[in-house]
């Protein structure tokens, strides 16, 4: 039987060969190797006619890190399917690798069941979030009908504005700002917006977004 091959990419070299070793454990799959940042990653990449299936990718990395990265990925080798594994937990940094095309975005303290179930439903689906990451992600982007924003309300131009400057790593407080409105009424646009979508997090909102076109994905 054929594996899938997988490259590491994190400057951490002990959780590197134990991620190596792990995956490698996995009859499905193998590492093909293993580099310490995407400056590395993206030599070996034209240097090779090998293309892995998926790149596992570390966001907190020196030279060139994982939003880097992952922009050079999209650019020039789109086919790869780029696991984010990573201990930052923080919304915008999700949105942020979501938005550059990232499959799948997991903690590094996940179980490997979890991290071999991911694996699989990358390869199968083309796209893996946890629970633990977001919980309504996976309906967001392969449930609901893409209809409802056709026939659904009309946004108002507020409420489209205001989806927009969400779908970057703005917080909600400097969206107030930049749109010269109060907390509460950009609190009340969230809420608004996260009941018309049928959604429950900030991140589902960017998926739901970006997977029917309405903000560019770039």
């Amino acid at each position: 039987m054929k594996k899938h091959s997988v490259v590491i990419v994190d400057d951490h070299l002990l959780f590197a060969k134990s991620l190596q070793g792990l995956v490698n454990a996995f009859d499905e799959f193998e590492v093909l190797y293993h580099v310490k940042n995407g400056s590395e990653l993206t030599k070996k990449l034209l240097e090779s006619e090998n293309v892995p299936d998926i790149i596992l990718l570390d966001i907190n990395m020196p030279v060139m890190n994982g939003f880097e990265t992952m922009e050079w990925i999209k650019e020039n080798r789109p086919s790869i399917q780029v696991l984010a594994l990573s201990m930052d937990d923080h919304e915008e940094t999700i949105i942020r690798m979501l938005r550059l095309g990232a499959k799948g975005y997991l903690l590094k303290d996940i179980h490997p069941e979890i991290f071999y179930k991911a694996l699989n439903e990358v390869i199968s689906n083309g796209i893996y979030y946890s629970e633990r990451v977001a919980t309504t992600l996976l309906n967001t982007l392969h449930g609901g009908n893409d209809s409802e924003v056709k026939n659904g309300k009309k946004l108002k131009d507020t409420e489209l504005a205001f989806l927009k400057l969400a779908c970057t790593e703005m917080t909600y407080k400097e969206i107030a700002q930049q749109m010269c409105l109060s907390p509460k009424t950009i609190d009340g646009y969230r809420e608004s917006l996260f009941k018309h979508f049928k959604v429950k997090s900030r991140i589902g909102l960017v998926l739901y977004a970006i997977r029917n076109k309405m903000v560019n994905s770039k």
